[in-house]
């Protein structure tokens, strides 16, 4: 495997990353989890503009799918510790090249959110880490995952007149991790926390209500659902636990995801993650965020029946990644939030 490395840009504790289609163009957006600004990027790294100097808190962004430019961001989430003030908020590009901003919906602690679409409906689903605390480190109050319909027009909400929500499941200790897997056509969310890993499956029609399905019950940061071993079931790949130091494999056993494999060494303060195609092959994609930093991938080695790491990055302190492929060719993004980088990588076997 052969990595070639560009830093594009420093951004102070810069962390959310999500593609972006704009003006008949891929993009990209980086974000910053402190007060600091959103970026936007071609797929060649090059920034064309800065949405927004602050507030920051941005924990996700997603476009509203079949719009040009539109999406959604959490703001004022600068930590577990302090993320009272988060709300969900919806940014529209102007004809003159700005961006309006505004509140779609307050959610306290929300951190993870996404766009789902089933039968032509578009289905918001967000989770909060927590629900409320009154001291720091406080987990007493688990968080929930919410839901709502999103209508195709969100002109008319704001502050005053936000998007109506429902509770879908609560007693989610420290909520944090999020996926979407799609298979055959039928997009869902994989929730991870410390109760487990669950499936979010969205209604049939609007008038319908979720599927859920729980994985595994053992704790987890953050999991992907992907097909490693090319055997036609997807495994999880999991971070275990919150914010924690193991890279742990399950399989699909009689019906039921086991434990089969785990990486040998720890990896203090586990964080990005991407399961997903790399250079033709399925790959899990970490990073961790104290002692050495390391951004490694993992393949399953199909003579030795075992997973194989390679280092992508040493001492870089990855939040969260991004990838995509452009003229056959594999890229990452990586927030380095810990060394303020924002960094472009070319892949190829």
């Amino acid at each position: 495997m052969k990595i070639h490395k560009k830093k594009i840009s420093d951004l102070t504790k810069c962390y959310s990353i999500a593609p972006l289609e704009y003006k008949g163009k891929k993009h990209f957006l980086v974000a910053a989890e402190k007060v600091d600004k959103c970026l936007l990027f071609d797929e060649d790294g090059i920034q064309e503009a800065v949405l927004w100097e602050k507030p920051g808190g941005v924990m996700t962004m997603v476009q509203i799918p079949g719009t040009d430019g539109q999406f959604l961001a959490t703001h004022k989430f600068y930590s577990p510790n302090d993320a009272k003030e988060a709300k969900i908020v919806a940014a529209v590009p102007g004809s003159d090249g700005t961006w309006s901003v505004k509140t779609l919906v307050r959610l306290p602690f929300v951190h993870r959110f996404d766009i789902l679409v089933r039968n032509g409906v578009k289905y918001l689903i967000a989770c909060t880490i927590k629900s409320d605390h009154e001291y720091k480190d406080d987990w007493r109050f688990p968080g929930k995952v919410y839901a709502a319909v999103l209508p195709d027009d969100i002109s008319g909400f704001d502050e005053n007149h936000p998007l109506e929500l429902e509770v879908i499941k609560e007693g989610l200790l420290k909520n944090h991790g999020y996926f979407r897997d799609e298979q055959d056509g039928l997009m869902t969310a994989v929730v991870s926390c410390a109760n487990g890993v669950f499936q979010f499956i969205p209604p049939a029609d609007a008038q319908g209500h979720w599927e859920i399905k729980t994985l595994i019950t053992d704790a987890a940061s953050d999991a992907v659902l992907v097909d490693f071993d090319e055997d036609g079931e997807k495994e999880l790949g999991v971070i275990t636990p919150f914010h924690g130091d193991k890279i742990r494999f399950y399989k699909k056993q009689d019906g039921v995801y086991k434990a089969d494999y785990e990486f040998e060494e720890s990896r203090e303060f586990l964080h990005s993650i991407y399961g997903g195609p790399l250079c033709g092959k399925p790959a899990f994609i970490t990073g961790h965020r104290k002692g050495m930093r390391d951004l490694m991938v993992f393949r399953y080695d199909s003579v030795q029946k075992t997973y194989k790491m390679d280092y992508i990055d040493r001492n870089c302190g990855s939040a969260n990644i991004y990838h995509f492929e452009k003229d056959g060719v594999d890229y990452l993004v990586s927030a380095n939030r810990e060394i303020d980088e924002i960094a472009l990588y070319k892949i190829t076997d």
